[in-house]
């Protein structure tokens, strides 16, 4: 798991409160934000994975265990950027199937 998942984990545990932003003078950072550095980080991962593959690929690659491990890390997050994507869809559909 890399740094910056832990990172949102942690930030996930300890959620702050509006109030607490408002006393400070600062915006509470909203989900669009999270969102935007989640696929951020995704991407980031993605593509050190794809200039791994064509480093061993040219044969400049001095260790296939970094790029395989690249590799697998970038798939766990794209498994996981994909099931947090169903499970927002999921609950979209729920409210939106709510009787008011």
């Amino acid at each position: 798991m890399s740094a910056a998942a832990i990172e949102a984990i942690n930030a996930l545990q300890a959620p702050t409160t509006q109030a607490s932003h408002a006393a400070t003078g600062t915006a509470a950072p909203g989900f669009a934000n999270w969102i935007e550095q989640e696929v951020s980080s995704l991407n980031t991962q993605l593509v050190t994975a794809e200039q791994g593959v064509q480093k061993l690929a040219t044969g400049t690659a001095e260790n296939l265990h970094e790029v395989m491990l690249q590799l697998e890390q970038a798939r766990l997050a794209m498994q996981v950027a994909s099931q947090v994507r169903s499970k927002v869809l999921e609950a979209y559909q729920d409210v939106m199937r709510m009787q008011v």
